[in-house]
């Protein structure tokens, strides 16, 4: 593979730091950081730019810190750098990001921590590894198909990791081959109690008891070899009660192992508290609600939307005994629950609003719109497009994902009337 040296300008969103090769292409390189001189190995070269992971960093960054985990890229490739300078970085990536995309807001976006960077994870997902002394857990070696053999990560809580390999120790014991295995899911709530999930290739998977006694509850899953790895095709079977309780300010919250959850119930406490404030007693709409995370968790008269079966599931056994009303359908086909009298709360996928939520949110005008997201990109476009009916009073950044590129993002709106 072609190297080259180079010096990295900046890190961009997505992770990566950007520099400029010999050529004048753009390259964006893992494992480096701002103002380094480092040598990089070229892993996809195109006419206008290139990918490629620094090998070797001839002049480091006063930032620079030793990783923790020997497979740091895999999971969380910003353990290179300084707790604090991870937190300026996030913050001037999501800055940058609103003003290029024309966001109407000149206040300092502030980015929020929580206390722990490491241990935070209450969920992870292992694939497997098989060699001549039997089956590891494994990751993806991060830009390839390759994986690489892991004991675990700095940033999965340790009870997530410890439930992880006494599934190895079962699947090692009855020599359980790597070709009939896909990946393992672990999940932890605060008490420590986990659940798994195991999905496997082979439909006629032995039934292995000892699973039984390695967590709180355990599911087997043939997954069609042909679909993404943690997708269900049929249950095959499953010991004890796979799901989990937390309390989200007061509000205790089921979850199951296959149903969405934040992974780091510290930081998005202090996220759901600015929403709570925000919203404060007026009915409203939670779009995308997943188990009600945020809806349920604030209180008070509100209509929860949600298209996947499992969390619906989960949704409407959490909001027994309240008000909420759980619909199962996506947002876009939901759009008649957008009222011009709620106040609406939207925490959509990576992909943002759909064009349609966003029309009738500017047909209907509601009130007060409450926007979290994960990916700042789809947000700045989609206030650039709200913004023709409403301002924007406060735009915040909360590191959920420490020691990772991942940026969460919570913009508050007010109608203009």
């Amino acid at each position: 593979m072609t190297e080259e040296i180079i010096t990295i300008d900046k890190l961009v969103h997505g992770g990566q730091a950007m520099g400029t090769l010999a050529d004048g292409r753009r390259v964006f390189v893992w494992n480096a950081l701002p103002g380094e001189t480092v040598r990089v190995q070229l892993t996809k070269s195109k006419n206008k730019l290139a990918e490629g992971i620094a090998t070797e960093i001839i002049k480091p960054s006063p930032e620079r810190e030793t990783p923790r985990d020997e497979a740091y890229l895999s999971t969380s490739p910003w353990q290179i750098m300084s707790f604090s300078t991870e937190n300026a970085q996030k913050q001037a990536i999501l800055t940058e990001t609103m003003q290029r995309e024309h966001v109407n807001y000149d206040a300092e976006i502030p980015m929020l921590a929580g206390e722990n960077q490491w241990q935070y994870r209450n969920k992870m997902e292992y694939s497997f590894w098989a060699d001549d002394y039997g089956l590891h857990l494994a990751l993806f070696n991060r830009g390839s198909h390759g994986k690489r053999i892991v004991p675990g990560s700095s940033i999965a809580m340790p009870a997530v990791d410890e439930t992880a390999n006494k599934m190895l120790e079962v699947l090692n014991k009855h020599a359980i081959r790597g070709s009939q295995l896909k990946t393992v899911v672990v999940r932890a709530n605060q008490a420590g109690e986990t659940v798994a999930a195991l999905f496997v290739k082979d439909e006629s998977f032995p039934e292995l008891p000892e699973l039984s006694e390695i967590c709180s509850g355990v599911a087997v899953y043939y997954s069609n070899p042909k679909s993404p790895a943690s997708v269900m095709t049929k249950e095959l079977y499953v010991f004890g009660d796979i799901k989990l309780t937390d309390q989200l300010l007061g509000t205790e919250i089921e979850y199951d192992v296959n149903s969405f959850f934040q992974v780091n119930l510290e930081i998005f406490t202090q996220a759901l508290t600015a929403i709570k404030k925000a919203v404060s007693s007026h009915p409203y709409v939670d779009m995308y609600s997943g188990v009600g995370t945020i809806g349920l968790a604030l209180g008070g008269a509100a209509v929860l939307v949600e298209s996947d079966m499992h969390n619906t599931e989960m949704a409407r056994v959490n909001s027994k005994g309240t008000s909420a009303v759980v619909v199962q359908a996506t947002a876009e086909t939901a759009l008649d629950h957008i009222t011009a009298t709620d106040y609406l709360v939207v925490d959509p996928p990576r992909a943002g609003l759909h064009a349609k939520v966003v029309e009738r949110i500017l047909q209907i005008k509601p009130p007060v719109i409450v926007y979290l997201s994960c990916n700042p990109i789809t947000q700045a476009r989609d206030l650039t497009l709200l913004q023709q009916g409403y301002r924007i009073t406060s735009v915040t950044g909360y590191n959920f994902f420490p020691r990772t590129p991942h940026i969460e993002s919570l913009a508050i709106l007010q109608l203009i009337k």
